[in-house]
């Protein structure tokens, strides 16, 4: 994933680049999906300085990047509650799973709450999760009331001093307006019972550009507090997670790499950053 090694493999050439240079590694970074407004930034701190430039466009890379906290926060005192949002496809239902399988790990008990109930497949998919993992999950009936789910879940959640509950949101994307009445509805009825702490947007590395355009469209609908980004493994197209950060400032939390329970872990943005220049 050295997105950049072309870029310094020019610049250390020692010879002025041409501007068929300049295009083909402006093509590059673009394919790799920075997107234009960050490949043009880049390229323009490489440009203004001959000596310096690599360290020149490093700064920029982690100027990119959001300056938010990363971590998901523990309460004491009531549940930590973490709405979990997304297109149907991303991989929504499943990083919820990984999440609590995290979260469980870290010694904290949680609940998840299947709020999907326009998929059956849904439900089932997080109940079978569940009984895998030991952790419970509430569910209703399907084409149910996804806030009365999500109620009956932080009722319980806060009756048991569960540590963390999670709620599986349904992936529909029909309207931004229908989108905010289905999530405000259930954060309101959560928020009778206990304040909902987190709201995360799962986005598909892979998909690239949309993946950004969806991550901004909930961005208008949602309060979104952090990210989780999946499928991003070694390919040469991982220059997404730092397109997102930079045109949204929302700090990638969580990034699923694999198929597999384990394969989900925090984001470092360091080792991506590094991963971006070194590989």
């Amino acid at each position: 994933m050295a997105v950049f090694s072309k870029l310094f493999n020019k610049l250390r050439g020692g010879t002025p680049l041409s501007a068929a240079d300049w295009k083909e590694l402006e093509e590059s970074l673009i394919e790799s999906d920075l997107g234009a407004a960050l490949t043009s930034r880049i390229l323009e701190s490489a440009r203004k300085l001959s000596d310096g430039a690599e360290e020149a466009v490093v700064k920029v890379l982690h100027d990119s990047l959001s300056t938010r906290d990363r971590t998901v926060v523990k309460h004491v005192d009531r549940p930590t509650t973490i709405l979990v949002v997304g297109v149907n496809g991303t991989g929504k239902t499943t990083s919820t799973a990984k999440l609590a399988n995290v979260l469980k790990a870290g010694s904290s008990s949680v609940l998840i709450a299947a709020a999907d109930t326009f998929r059956a497949a849904a439900t089932e998919q997080i109940q079978t999760w569940g009984s895998r993992l030991g952790i419970d999950v509430v569910a209703g009936k399907t084409n149910g009331d996804p806030a009365s789910v999500a109620f009956d879940g932080i009722s319980r959640a806060k009756s048991e001093n569960i540590n963390f509950f999670i709620v599986d949101t349904a992936g529909r994307l029909h309207t931004k307006q229908g989108l905010m009445d289905e999530l405000g509805k259930i954060r309101r009825v959560i928020e009778k019972v206990s304040p909902v702490d987190e709201v995360l947007l799962v986005v598909d590395a892979t998909t690239g550009q949309n993946a950004i355009a969806q991550a901004q469209t909930f961005l208008e609908a949602v309060d979104i507090t952090g990210l989780i980004l999946t499928k991003l493994d070694g390919s040469a197209r991982g220059g997404v997670a730092l397109a997102i950060e930079s045109l949204t400032g929302v700090p990638i939390k969580f990034v699923g790499t694999g198929e597999g329970i384990g394969d989900f872990a925090p984001f470092q943005a360091e080792s991506y950053i590094q991963g971006l220049i070194s590989g």
